[in-house]
């Protein structure tokens, strides 16, 4: 049964102030054939790239903590979120982003990730694609105390849990934020730790 056909996209800017917010106004086929028209906004932010860096040794994660605004706005007390590593690609290949992101952000210098999954995080209204990658990290590899770019306005914190210590956060809602669950479950599943 075929259905989800587009025709008539009409897009609208609404807002290009940190990143693109579209209306698109259009016609859609459903299933029995017939067409409707709808409209949908879609906040246009650019791709980005996640990481889960992990030490087999000693069976520690690194995490960041910062201050995310849009979590604070939505009834999280001081906003504050605990995450894997992240960024946007900004025009840089999925794998040259996070490299240069983990330095930034954690002061750990590596050279070998492992693209484990793509996924699109919040598909109803934003159009970013998160490639998610693995890297194991050993103590000689911190080069920097991280805390990311001060260009950026990023305050940082970089913390080191133990893995099973980072699972227990996420039950008890210490971790919310969905790209850490995300790789935190992958490295349970594929018992990296």
């Amino acid at each position: 049964m075929k259905y989800g056909n587009i025709r008539n996209i009409k897009k609208e800017v609404l807002s290009e102030a940190w990143y693109r917010l579209d209306r698109y106004t259009f016609d859609y086929q459903k299933e029995d054939g017939e067409w409707e028209t709808q409209q949908r906004e879609a906040y246009d932010r650019g791709n980005g790239a996640a990481i889960l860096l992990y030490n087999p040794e000693t069976a520690n994660v690194i995490l960041t903590r910062q201050f995310r605004m849009p979590t604070y706005l939505n009834n999280n007390p001081d906003g504050m979120m605990v995450e894997v590593c992240a960024g946007l690609l900004d025009g840089d290949d999925p794998e040259s982003c996070i490299v240069k992101e983990v330095e930034e952000e954690t002061g750990y210098r590596i050279e070998k990730v492992k693209k484990v999954f793509e996924a699109y995080m919040s598909p109803g209204a934003v159009t970013e694609k998160l490639h998610f990658f693995l890297a194991e990290y050993r103590d000689e590899m911190k080069v920097s105390t991280g805390g990311g770019a001060a260009q950026e306005t990023e305050h940082i914190e970089v913390l080191e849990v133990a893995f099973e210590k980072a699972l227990e956060m996420i039950g008890t809602g210490e971790i919310v934020d969905a790209k850490s669950i995300l790789l935190l479950q992958y490295a349970r599943i594929n018992k990296l730790l």
